[in-house]
């Protein structure tokens, strides 16, 4: 009896066919959609870093925007005239020599002067010098006809209601007599301290003196500058040196710690003969010096030290930057960085940062001569004072003055420094720190991981690739295989916490022990496989293949056992008592608990797993005829390994290891928690190092969000994008060459 089946449970070949057809063009469609999703988001994360990235390399911008007509300053003065602006450029102010309205405030918007009654103390008191402290932008002091000083302080009090107002306070300080006689101050020099108010006077009569108040030694005259006409004086703000430029391009540099006895340690010559130091400025931090000449050059010179044991620091020359047509009449530096603007007698005004030595903004005059100028607090902006009278606004846009590819990829010379050098240092304790941002230590840094990482993984990853696929028995390699594979599974910063709490502490006891295992280590697994060469054939052939290693395990690890119990007595064969010492002295090693060998063990673990699986891979892909072909030939199977199995496999061989070189470079965890984070260039395996990833990780939490720090953040992530793609796509090359040249076998 034969049963028929319904004929609405008869599919009809025509039908299955159509659904598969539907179902493999579906999968191409979304496979497709899948990949060209994958590829639009790398471009799009490129394009949102380097649009992060771009605005550090604009160029400043910068235009005049007003011009306020004040008080023309007396010609026959050189130092009687001040100007300044509130924080807001909401105000400008003018301190002007004379005996009327010495004081006088303007709107910068439409120009008028701000009723201001003048202090009753400064009535009938005629000024022939002003001097404003250093470090800051509203004390002064003003210097009299009869040779007395008056302190003055200048600030700005903001309210909000409805619109912001800001209203100027003028505080006067009590007068002091400078010159044992009454005697004009021409030029002046100010500075409150610690220890008192420190000034240096220069009078009609040629005369300089030197005092601090409260008054506990009589003024002192300085007379090392000889006949030279003076031309300007500055203290630093801490008042231990006063500097003197004079006429004849000399600097002369005094001590004025001993306020009994200023004594003179220097003379520099900073200008050729016949130029004159027309001005001086201390940029933040006291330790930069800029000068300016009647030449029009502009330089910065610096305390630098002789050698590492010397205590003698003269003055050098560490920037020149670009010379004005004119001499210069004016510095003013900014208190947020270690930037500065400079004016000159043609009314040309310039705006320079010291340490990139780049002179990044050129506004050019109207050839009136500026007397004078102040850069703005925020150093967004700055007015001038020409000789005419005229208060001259500026607009400057120059959010990274810092940043050029000169001061990120070269050696910069940095205060303190004794040469240029390549330092990442992006933050500080101190308000005065010169950000330093060179990408090279990280650059290395980031080698240098790589490298020690790859120098342990690839041996070992390749070596046991080769074991497993070659040598082991299938259902030994069934669970040995696996098991690898899950240790690519383990979180990096688990192993990046026992590398930096265990491993490292471990390694710095047991170091002694470690040299000793990387030769008798080996030398025992040597030895072993000798003595197994010579073991009877009846007793080999009784065991399966792979088995040796049930016997190398107990000899490695007794090895291991004996090297780590005789940790002492080796350290004192080898490196006498102490192998830190050992180091420091023969070699000028310093040995960091959390260094690079540490890094190269952890990392090197973490990339094992990858390269292993893929070589693993490789070499069990090649086709089997053609092994057994190679051995039924009597090729051994060394023989067939080297000759046969790594050629044929060596495209595969040479991805994983690529793919593991780009999983170094871009690991953050382990390196963050095992190194020191010091970012040094050093290829000891005994320091620490900072990588472009994990100075990202340390790095930006703190960095304010479009900030120069927080844009070469994502400067550093589109290095490493570039060099894993550049990396992926040489791999990618050779590996389709190699591919191509042996795929005969």
């Amino acid at each position: 009896m034969h049963v028929h089946a319904p004929l609405h449970s008869i599919t009809h070949p025509s039908t299955s066919l159509t659904w598969r057809r539907i179902f493999d063009r579906l999968a191409q469609v979304v496979i497709t959609m899948g990949g060209i999703a994958v590829i639009l988001s790398i471009i799009g994360i490129f394009v949102f870093l380097v649009k992060e990235v771009t605005p550090l390399f604009f160029s400043p911008q910068g235009n005049q925007t007003g011009l306020v007509a004040g008080a023309p300053p007396p010609t026959a003065l050189p130092q009687s005239s001040l100007v300044g602006m509130d924080e807001h450029q909401e105000l400008i102010y003018q301190l002007i020599g004379g005996s009327d309205r010495q004081i006088r405030f303007f709107n910068v918007r439409s120009g008028a002067p701000i009723p201001y009654n003048i202090p009753t103390d400064l009535a009938n008191v005629h000024v022939t010098s002003i001097a404003r402290a250093v470090g800051t932008l509203d004390r002064f002091a003003l210097g009299t006809e009869d040779g007395r000083l008056i302190p003055v302080t200048i600030e700005f009090a903001a309210s909000f209601e409805g619109v912001r107002q800001v209203v100027p306070t003028v505080t006067l300080g009590s007068p002091v007599q400078l010159a044992p006689a009454p005697e004009r101050i021409i030029r002046l020099a100010y500075q409150p301290t610690e220890r008192g108010t420190l000034t240096a006077a220069l009078t009609d009569r040629g005369s300089l003196w030197y005092s601090i108040s409260p008054f506990d030694h009589p003024p002192a005259a300085l007379t090392g500058h000889g006949s030279e006409p003076v031309t300007s004086l500055i203290f630093d703000s801490r008042g231990e040196t006063l500097l003197v430029g004079t006429a004849a391009g000399n600097l002369y540099y005094y001590n004025v710690r001993d306020d009994a006895e200023p004594s003179l340690i220097e003379v520099v010559s900073v200008a050729p003969s016949g130029t004159s130091v027309t001005a001086l400025s201390y940029l933040i931090g006291d330790r930069s010096l800029v000068i300016g000449t009647s030449a029009g050059d502009v330089s910065v010179w610096m305390p630098v030290r002789q050698t590492q044991e010397s205590q003698i620091t003269p003055l050098r020359q560490i920037h020149r930057f670009d010379a004005h047509p004119a001499p210069v009449t004016g510095i003013s530096p900014s208190l947020r960085d270690k930037g500065f603007i400079t004016g000159d007698a043609q009314g040309n005004l310039f705006v320079h940062y010291s340490t990139s030595a780049q002179t990044l903004l050129k506004l050019a005059g109207n050839q009136g001569a500026i007397r004078t100028l102040t850069f703005s607090p925020k150093a967004n902006g700055a007015v001038a004072l020409t000789g005419k009278g005229e208060l001259l606004t500026y607009e400057i846009h120059n959010p990274h003055p810092e940043t050029t590819i000169a001061s990120l990829f070269k050696p910069v010379w940095y205060e303190g420094y004794e040469k240029p050098e390549h330092v990442w240092q992006s933050s500080s304790g101190a308000d005065d720190f010169e950000a330093k941002f060179g990408f090279l230590p990280l650059i290395f840094g980031t080698l240098k991981g790589t490298f020690y990482a790859m120098l342990v993984a690839v041996p070992l990853a390749l070596l046991g690739a080769i074991y497993t696929s070659m040598f082991m028995h299938p259902n030994l390699r069934a669970k040995v295989k696996p098991t690898i594979e899950i240790m690519a599974a383990l979180p990096t910063v688990i192993l990046g916490f026992l590398a930096g709490l265990w491993l490292a502490p471990l390694l710095e006891r047991m170091f002694p022990a470690m040299v000793a295992m990387t030769v008798v280590v080996p030398a025992s697994v040597a030895i072993t496989a000798t003595l197994w060469h010579y073991l009877p054939a009846t007793i080999i052939r009784r065991l399966r293949p792979g088995m040796e290693t049930f016997v190398l395990i107990p000899i490695i690890v007794g090895t291991a056992w004996l090297c780590l119990g005789l940790n002492q007595p080796i350290e004192s064969f080898l490196f006498g008592s102490d192998y830190k010492a050992w180091f420091a002295t023969h070699w000028g090693l310093r040995y960091d608990q959390r260094n690079a060998l540490v890094v190269g063990f952890a990392m090197g673990f973490a990339i094992v797993p990858i390269i292993f699986s893929i070589s693993e891979e490789a070499l069990s892909n090649v086709p089997r005829h053609l092994i057994a072909g190679s051995l039924a030939l009597g090729a051994t199977r060394w023989q067939t390994l080297v000759k046969l199995m790594l050629i044929s496999a060596s495209p595969g061989i040479f991805s994983a290891i690529m793919i593991g070189f780009g999983r170094a470079i871009g690991e953050t965890m382990i390196v963050l928690m095992a190194t020191g984070n010091t970012p040094i260039m050093d290829w000891s395996l005994f320091n620490g190092f900072r990588t472009l990833s994990a100075n990202i990780a340390v790095e930006i939490p703190e960095a304010p969000h479009g900030g120069t720090l927080y844009r070469l953040l994502f400067l550093a992530a589109v290095l490493l994008f570039a060099f894993t793609f550049l990396i992926n796509t040489i791999a990618e090359i050779v590996r389709q060459r190699l591919r191509t040249k042996y795929s005969q076998y």
